[in-house]
């Protein structure tokens, strides 16, 4: 008598089994024209984000300055196009980083009944701290940089990585084809490594987007607040914070950086969406 067990359906596989949704098109259009417009800023942009002209200060949309000027003269095209740098790179920093660290961490938890208690209870206090109020702290007590800015943010992002890797490690444990590894002696590693990584990659792709979009906004919440990225390297969140202050005369100085900055993120939320309803067999069926 012999025991045969189906592999389960790789992530490319179930990727590639149904045509997009018109909604998963058009984020994906508008995230790759954010992340274009990021690449080639020095070429998009009219002016240098950074330079003053108090001769064309508060200046309204022209042939010249498309989005007009803010209180120091710059133009905010400009400053608008340079600052998706920082929050693509903000987003990328803290989704990879949050992974990194947060994906050996849940295997090793979900293994290892021993590690299991202490990490758990390590992440639970973690997880206690308001993100923001951590982020806020972390910033305050040290330079505002970008490096800074990111660890800020990544910490708070790093107990979901680990519970969400631990749910799927101790749901794949039990099945029957990690049984018949340990009874092979298969040592933990490579045990962990060929059968438990490749359960949590699916569901983890789908987390990352999420945390990626999470990221930006908090960088932009932070920066708006004035404890994130300095006013001489510019993002959407101190463009915003600067517009405010003339918000009656000019409101575009905050409506233009709010516009893209909610554009950004509801294309990445979509297309996490559409992941997960790609990744996860249990939603097949359900996507509008």
């Amino acid at each position: 008598m012999s025991l045969t067990t189906s592999a389960p359906e790789s992530p490319r596989r179930r990727l590639m089994d149904a045509p997009p949704h018109w909604t998963t098109v058009l984020a994906s259009v508008v995230l790759i024209a954010i992340v274009l417009m990021a690449l080639f800023a020095p070429v998009i942009a009219n002016f240098e984000p950074t330079s003053l002209n108090a001769m064309k200060r508060l200046k309204p949309a022209d042939a010249t300055y498309w989005m007009g000027t803010d209180s120091y003269g710059r133009d905010l095209f400009s400053r608008v196009v340079y600052g998706a740098r920082v929050s693509l790179m903000v987003g990328a920093g803290v989704a990879l980083g949050s992974i990194v660290i947060g994906l050996p961490l849940g295997l090793l938890a979900g293994w290892f009944r021993g590690l299991d208690a202490v990490l758990m209870r390590m992440m639970d206090g973690l997880m206690a701290i308001p993100g923001i109020l951590l982020a806020i702290a972390i910033v305050a007590l040290t330079n505002a940089g970008l490096t800074t800015v990111v660890i800020a943010i990544m910490l708070p992002e790093i107990p979901q990585v680990v519970r969400l890797v631990r749910s799927r490690v101790l749901a794949t444990r039990s099945e029957t084809f990690v049984d018949a590894a340990v009874l092979l002696g298969t040592a933990p590693l490579r045990l962990i490594w060929r059968h438990l990584l490749p359960s949590t990659l699916a569901p983890l792709i789908v987390q990352g987007t999420y945390i990626y979009a999470a990221a930006i906004l908090t960088e932009a919440a932070l920066s708006f607040l004035g404890v994130g990225i300095g006013t001489e390297t510019p993002s959407w969140g101190n463009i915003m914070a600067e517009g405010r202050l003339y918000f009656a005369m000019n409101p575009w100085l905050v409506f233009w950086p709010a516009i893209v900055l909610s554009l950004c993120i509801l294309s990445i939320n979509l297309l996490g969406d559409a992941l997960r309803d790609r990744l996860d067999p249990k939603m097949k069926g359900r996507s509008a």
